[in-house]
């Protein structure tokens, strides 16, 4: 196998935990956006949407979304379960993912986009060009905040996220909170269910990776 990772980025670094729970070794390659290399055709060549992470199977077949890459590792190498064991676990599993991904993850990257000069006519990943919003990057801030209370309201009743053990949802939601950093915005200091959480996830060794 091999994956192409990329070190400053979120989604790269939720595959990144992914394998490194699973306690596999895969030859990888780093990918720096900041210097466009996702663009250049030598990357393109291997996924033209020009998006990280990638891995590329024994097979040769290319994933190149992080969902489809966690439920190929899991089929692939199932322990430790990292996608739930029962079907009531793995509902849950993908339910709470696609939460961090759709109210964290994604107002995130929408208050980044549109608010960082880094990031002008570069609104949206992937090949094509688009303008900056700047009405966006204020709606995601407030997203951002949303996603806290929605958090804390879990983890008061949960130990993880989406059930009573570590899980993909929770490496989702540990990275998208923690880059939250980049747009300023913190576990609010009252949250104290989040914050035990986040401490806890921040200590395991996939997340020092």
């Amino acid at each position: 196998m091999l994956f192409y990772d990329c070190s400053t980025a979120p989604n790269p670094r939720r595959a990144r935990m992914f394998i490194a729970e699973k306690g596999l070794e895969i030859e990888s390659r780093d990918i720096s956006i900041a210097a466009g290399e996702q663009l250049q055709p030598a990357f393109r060549a291997v996924n033209p949407r020009a998006t990280i992470p990638v891995l590329v199977t024994d097979e040769g077949t290319v994933l190149t979304e992080n969902l489809g890459i966690a439920a190929y590792l899991e089929a692939r190498f199932p322990e430790p379960p990292l996608m739930g064991r029962t079907p009531d676990e793995k509902g849950l599993v993908m339910m709470w993912n696609a939460i961090a991904e759709q109210q964290g993850g994604a107002p995130v990257a929408e208050a980044l986009r549109n608010g960082h000069p880094a990031f002008k006519d570069r609104a949206i990943p992937g090949p094509a060009n688009h303008a900056q919003i700047p009405e966006l990057a204020q709606r995601g801030i407030a997203r951002v905040a949303q996603f806290f209370d929605v958090l804390e309201d879990r983890l008061s009743e949960s130990p993880f996220v989406a059930c009573d053990h570590f899980t993909l949802a929770d490496i989702s939601t540990f990275v998208f909170v923690d880059f939250a950093r980049v747009i300023k915005m913190r576990v609010p200091e009252g949250n104290s269910a989040t914050q035990a959480w986040y401490e806890a996830i921040k200590a395991r060794p996939s997340a020092q990776i």
